[in-house]
């Protein structure tokens, strides 16, 4: 299976942390800048296959979105899982979650990664239900972070947080609706 992903950062930010994934980059015709050029050089240096296509054609991979002139088709990476939790909370000496409920709309999700991967948060744990995906978008707006702090989608978000507070993991929630 493969996905797309898009943007400087988001394609940048997967070379560095695993490039075997890239399948073929496609750039826009006539993009000669200084942003791109050198994430081009790091590209085929690797042996990444870089081809050329016209605005058109990259609009409609990305439907319409602000895709920076680069585009690449990538193998799916490893989706976490509500298993892989347990795992990871004894990798760590002092877990630093960030768990989010009510997020739909990538773009959020996206900056939510962003703001946890500057935290150093070991990974963002959202219900699987009525949340946003880890789409393309998110992966544009996580600017990288998609890619070093691990999503994982639990069934239940009150039975996860009994979970954590059995592991003896602090547990502190704020709410936008909140009156104080």
């Amino acid at each position: 299976m493969s996905e797309i992903i898009y943007g400087i950062h988001a394609v940048k930010a997967l070379l560095e942390r695993d490039p075997q994934r890239f399948l073929e980059v496609f750039i826009l015709k006539g993009r000669d800048d200084r942003r791109l050029q050198p994430l081009i050089a790091e590209l085929e240096a690797t042996g990444i296959v870089i081809q050329v296509a016209n605005r058109q054609w990259l609009d409609e991979k990305v439907e319409g979105a602000v895709h920076q002139g680069i585009i690449a088709r990538v193998r799916e990476g490893r989706k976490y899982q509500e298993n892989d939790l347990p795992g990871l909370l004894e990798s760590v000496e002092t877990p630093f979650l960030l768990v989010l409920d009510g997020v739909t709309d990538p773009h959020n999700l996206g900056a939510c990664l962003r703001s946890a991967d500057a935290a150093g948060v070991h990974a963002v744990i959202v219900p699987r239900d009525r949340s946003a995906q880890l789409n393309a978008t998110a992966k544009k707006v996580a600017c990288g972070a998609a890619e070093n702090v691990p999503l994982i989608s639990v069934t239940n978000l009150a039975r996860t947080l009994r979970l954590l507070q059995e592991k003896n993991i602090w547990i502190v929630g704020t709410a936008g609706e909140a009156d104080h």
